[in-house]
């Protein structure tokens, strides 16, 4: 066997190429046993065409694999949710049960669940395969219900090509994304919000919390019913049609899926749902998460890859998602789902207490979302930075797309919180924003739902906290606010022009929301008071939010009109952390911070490529709520320094206001950028030719005097 490219192109993996390879041959292997050696895992997850209620020419059909039952009955108010004889399904084999009835018996909106027994007991469960599920606003109770209106919809949009040069997404929930204290629908985002979305230029949506779940106030991470939109934003066909809106739009839809656990629910969801413990979680002690009050898959059952494979397809074939955000990776990827560990080397990752079976199960997912659509987006969020995690599945890689850049935020929350503005040091903040795999795309954020969590703070208020309250109007002078909407300003720029994938963020965010999020529960008196956008705050131009939010929409579409910029190299030109200032280039951009609180430079030296500069973008403009003590209005021209002739740099002399960031454009042809790239990258492999030659002219002189 060939050695795999993952080992190739990191040789410090080496001594762990058997463990690699063989979780590489257990993909292989499977997927050959699944598809009979055909290789089409799309053929293989359908499992949604055949499961489930589905309604044909003649007839309905309604399927369920259930191997521990021994009767199991449709119920609904078609039988007056009693037991009858003519609804009683039929083992057929394989655990599986089946039951045909006449087109008459069932309509639309019908409710339906079926009465399951066991050895040793019956319950009520909701079908697995359910595509809608709906709950009682009087009793709260959830049932199955048909969705077969006269008029099916139709996309218009029937071919749609994601734009993912660069990604950049923003993450949302589809019920806290209005003004209002509800629960706002698929319509009132598709109406109000993703037109505010293309204005500011992302050209993706995250969408939380699709999958059914019981409780809202899980943010939708306790899934019950996997192949059923949520209810509580509205129908199937609303949500169709939100997608299509988006796909018009030109922006693509990704998915944040979970099949890295499941509620407990026994009714709702999974939990007994044939009076087993075994059916799809593990029957031991791995069948419960130990952090997140919930039920663990298992991987290893072909039955369970099969669901979660075609709960994958269903979603990219029935409502045209364009990939998804696979959520708890890390979770699935360790048998003691990461908790307690610091993964400190490449052992950690190769020590045997990797659970193999939920590998192979991501490899497979990654592999057949591509064979569905060649162009979807797989992304995993995934804290332990296993390698190969965001690498072809042929070079030896897991599949996904893309990984979710977990450092970062948590780098900026440690820094806020426990350093001074002073200590900021330019060299941590380049290392940490640029300090990745390179064979893997990330995407970085400075912050997402997480960060706005009740418990935890968003940057916006850890910077400025509660005089954001009655500081925050046009005008109103405050120190504390200003320091705070300037490191606002450079914490998302300097993050997103780092980025060597995508960016992200959570909506609001980008304007500075204020609070936290906090759905309702019985421990704020089922308030939905924090669980919205006030959009409100960015609208009026009397507050200081419309500044944080045009300098993000500046920046996004100076970013999201350049061409792969995110392919671009990132070349470092100045890091100096007595002064806090860090500049570096990317193709014709260069980037320039100075994230000293008190110290202006004026006629500040930065050795950059020999040309002519213009500024296009400054954090310190009125527009941006800035003091606008950068003129954007003057060419900078480089002077001339011999020592520095043969690396093609010159002195470039900027003016760099305290806490303020700003982007020049290089206006030199792309051919002269592109023999600037090359000529730095000759540099360092010259530098270390001489240096290797240098010491062979050293030892052979040593050799001779001896």
């Amino acid at each position: 066997m060939k050695t795999l490219k993952l080992i190739k192109n990191d040789p410090w993996l080496t001594p762990y190429t058997q463990a690699i390879e063989g979780r590489h041959n257990s993909a292989v292997k499977k997927i050959e046993e699944l598809t009979g050696g055909t290789g089409n895992l799309s053929d293989f997850a359908d499992g949604y065409l055949y499961f489930g209620l589905h309604k044909e020419k003649k007839q309905w059909v309604f399927r369920e694999w259930a191997p521990n039952a021994n009767a199991i009955y449709l119920i609904g108010n078609f039988s007056n949710w009693e037991e009858l004889p003519e609804y009683r399904l039929l083992a057929i084999g394989g655990g599986v049960w089946e039951i045909k009835l006449p087109l008459k018996t069932l309509h639309h909106l019908d409710l339906y669940k079926l009465s399951v027994h066991w050895n040793g007991g019956q319950g009520e469960r909701i079908p697995a395969w359910a595509t809608r599920v709906v709950q009682d606003p009087e009793t709260y109770i959830f049932s199955a219900q048909i969705w077969d209106p006269k008029t099916p919809f139709e996309f218009s949009k029937k071919e749609f090509k994601p734009k993912t040069s660069p990604l950049l997404i923003y993450e949302c929930h589809i019920g806290m994304a209005q003004q209002e204290e509800r629960v706002g629908s698929y319509t009132e985002f598709k109406e109000k919000i993703l037109p505010r979305i293309a204005a500011d230029g992302y050209n993706a949506i995250q969408i939380m919390a699709i999958q059914e779940h019981p409780y809202y106030g899980s943010f939708g991470y306790h899934v019950s019913s996997f192949f059923a939109p949520s209810s509580r934003f509205g129908t199937p066909d609303d949500l169709k049609a939100l997608i299509d809106e988006a796909h018009k739009m030109g922006i693509a839809v990704i998915m944040d899926i979970v099949h890295s656990h499941a509620v407990k629910n026994e009714v709702e969801g999974l939990g007994r749902f044939d009076g087993s413990y075994n059916q799809y979680f593990y029957g031991d002690h791995r069948r419960e998460h130990p952090a997140w009050d919930s039920l663990c898959f298992d991987y290893g059952k072909n039955e369970v890859i099969h669901f979660l494979l075609s709960n994958c397809k269903y979603w990219l074939d029935e409502f045209h998602f364009d990939g998804f955000r696979f959520d708890g990776v890390t979770s699935m990827l360790y048998y003691n789902h990461g908790l307690g560990q610091a993964f400190c080397s490449y052992d950690d990752y190769y020590n045997g207490g990797q659970d193999d079976n939920a590998i192979v199960y991501l490899t497979l997912a990654n592999e057949l979302i591509h064979q569905v659509n060649p162009r979807a987006i797989t992304i995993a969020e995934e804290m332990s930075g296993m390698p190969g995690l965001a690498a072809k599945f042929k070079d030896g890689g897991i599949g996904f797309d893309y990984r979710m850049a977990m450092g970062i935020p948590d780098f900026w929350i440690k820094t806020i919180k426990e350093k001074q503005d002073e200590e900021w040091k330019p060299t941590a903040i380049f290392w940490e924003l640029t300090n990745r795999r390179a064979d893997e795309k990330t995407i970085n954020y400075a912050e997402s739902h997480d960060q706005a969590l009740v418990g935890d703070k968003t940057i916006i208020f850890r910077l400025i906290d509660d005089v954001m309250y009655w500081h925050m109007s046009k005008g109103d002078s405050n120190m504390t606010v200003d320091r705070g909407m300037s490191l606002h300003k450079m914490i998302r720029l300097v993050t997103l022009s780092t980025i060597n994938g995508g960016y992200l963020n959570f909506m609001g965010n980008e304007f500075g929301h204020p609070e936290w999020i906090d759905f309702p529960r019985q421990g704020n008196g089922w308030s939905y008071k924090y669980a919205r956008r006030q959009w409100d705050l960015v609208d009026r131009s009397d507050l200081k939010y419309q500044y944080l939010g045009a300098f993000d929409q500046a920046m996004i579409h100076l970013v999201g009109q350049h061409k792969k910029f995110e392919q671009t190299e990132v070349i470092k030109l100045c890091e100096n952390d007595g002064d806090q200032v860090l500049a570096f280039l990317r193709d014709d951009l260069l980037f320039v911070f100075n994230f000293h609180p008190t110290k202006s430079f004026n006629g500040y030296g930065i050795l950059a490529p020999a040309g002519e500069y213009e500024t296009i973008l400054s954090s310190d403009a009125p527009e941006f709520g800035g003091y606008g003590l950068i003129d954007m209005t003057i060419t900078h021209f480089t002077q001339r320094d011999p020592l520095f002739e043969k690396d093609m740099k010159e002195w470039l002399m900027l003016y760099l206001p305290a806490r303020t960031a700003q982007v020049l454009r290089w206006k030199k042809s792309a051919a002269e950028r592109s023999q600037f790239s090359a000529k730095k990258r000759q540099a360092p492999a010259q530098k270390k030719a001489e240096k290797a030659a240098t010491k062979t002219a050293g030892s052979t002189k040593r050799k001779t005097k001896n």
